[in-house]
Formats: structure tokens, sequence, C-alpha cells
């Protein structure tokens, strides 16, 4: 389709928050693919990096990132977060999609309590509480995911002690096929709330999905524009990289 309207290129808004404090196994790289996607679309992406002092309206952008980080980044972040609730639920209200991972998801929620027994409060937008465990819960993904009806599979990396349940608004992301998920125990990962998808998965997730980063585009499109449907790209090589994956972590004995 024509990404022209009224002569001017269609923008695309990305909101990379707190950039230098949340950026474990490199979850920046959700940015670059999202933002490499558009723009091999012909569409005008802009990108901006939101931190501590930063404080712009959040329902301007199309999609929010933000990622997973040690524990006293994220707990300059889960102060700092506290004060944008408003901005942030704006947004949310208003279609923006939202990409959280890791200590990012977790933080989006009801709270966070730690294992040994101190309660750290969330957002509250994701109805999510996390538990500290004992265990961390280390390795390679993989998921099954519906996205627009089709389902796919889903590969990416989790590193993570927190283990995550889901309330009645909440709604699993993907069903696990290998790895832990959520907790170890329900066979789901992260969750899928409106336009926010909160997951452990790390890798970067977008660069191992692409239909993930193009199915985050056309939502984010969509606020203002719900004719919009992505030009297909050729992802041949993309396509093979993930079934090979998922032969090596699934099907190998």
């Amino acid at each position: 389709m024509s990404w022209t309207k009224g002569g001017a290129k269609l923008q695309l808004k990305i909101g990379h928050l707190y950039p230098d404090l949340l950026d474990l196994y490199s979850d920046r790289g959700n940015v670059i693919i999202l933002e490499k996607r558009a723009h091999w679309r012909g569409l005008q992406v802009t990108v901006d990096q939101i931190s501590v002092g930063h404080e712009p309206r959040l329902a301007d952008y199309d999609i929010l990132v933000m990622g997973g980080g040690m524990d006293r980044e994220q707990g300059i972040v889960a102060e700092d977060l506290q004060q944008r609730r408003e901005n942030l639920q704006e947004a949310v209200d208003a279609g923006t999609v939202i990409v959280a991972i890791c200590g990012g998801y977790q933080l989006l929620g009801h709270y966070f309590e730690t294992s040994t027994g101190q309660r750290i409060p969330g957002l509250g937008i994701l109805d999510i509480v996390t538990v500290g465990a004992k265990v961390r819960m280390v390795g390679n993904v993989v998921g099954e995911m519906d996205i627009a009806g089709v389902k796919h599979n889903i590969i990416g990396y989790e590193n993570h002690s927190g283990k995550t349940m889901l309330g009645p608004n909440a709604t699993p992301m993907m069903r696990v096929i290998k790895g832990y998920g959520n907790s170890g125990e329900d066979k789901f990962e992260g969750v899928r709330q409106g336009n926010i998808f909160g997951t452990y998965l790390h890798g970067p997730l977008l660069a191992k999905n692409p239909i993930l980063a193009d199915h985050m585009i056309e939502l984010a499109l969509r606020r203002r524009d719900l004719s919009v449907h992505l030009d297909i790209l050729n992802d041949d090589l993309e396509h093979r990289t993930n079934a090979k994956l998922y032969k090596r972590l699934v099907e190998a004995k």
C-alpha cells in the first residue's frame, strides 16, 4: 500500500524507555528491529530515548519499548515510573503499543515480592503479580503464539527468578513448548493485555521473530488508520533461521 498521506510519509514514533538503565541481553535490539522494518517499508520513523528527568507525553508515541535490568537499576526505574503512572495509563488508553521485557514486564504489574518478602509496588497496569523464587529460570524458550489468527513459533531467551501469575484481565502471550515461561508451572509465557505485550523473552525477541515485530508495527499504525496492512518483506532467511532454531531446540534428541 502507499505509505503517504496528503503527500507526506506516514510516521511511526517510538519511545525507548530507560535505555541507560534497562538493557540486559541487548534488549535495545528490539527498538532497532522495529525501526529498521518500518524504514524498509518507507515509513518515517522517529526514536526518542526517555529516561529519568524526561517527561514527554507518552500517548504521543505509537510504540513504547522497555527492557530488563539489574535489581539496582530496576529500583530506580520503579520509583520513577510511579511518577509517570497517569502519563503511561493515558498512552495505554490511546492504544499505544507497549513492549515490556523481563523487569519492565514485572514493573507494569501490581507488585513484585522478593524472596525475602519485601513487596515492591508496580503500576497495576497489567493484571499480574510476581513473586521471587529461589531458583532462576534460565535458558532458551520456544512458544506458540496466535498472531492475527495464525499460530507461529516464537523463540527467545529467558533469565529470571521472578514467578509471574496472571489475573483474570490478562491473557497469556503464548503457550510454552520448551522452557519455563511465566512461572515454570503453568506452561504459559508473557501476557497480552490490549496493546501491551509483556514477556520474559530477551534475545532480542524481535530479531528472532520478525513476524511479531510486524504485528506490533501494524497495531501501532492502526491507532490512526484501521485500514493499514503492512507490505510483505522478503523474510526467507529469517523464516529459515527460525525453523532451524526450532528444530535444534525442540526436535533434537
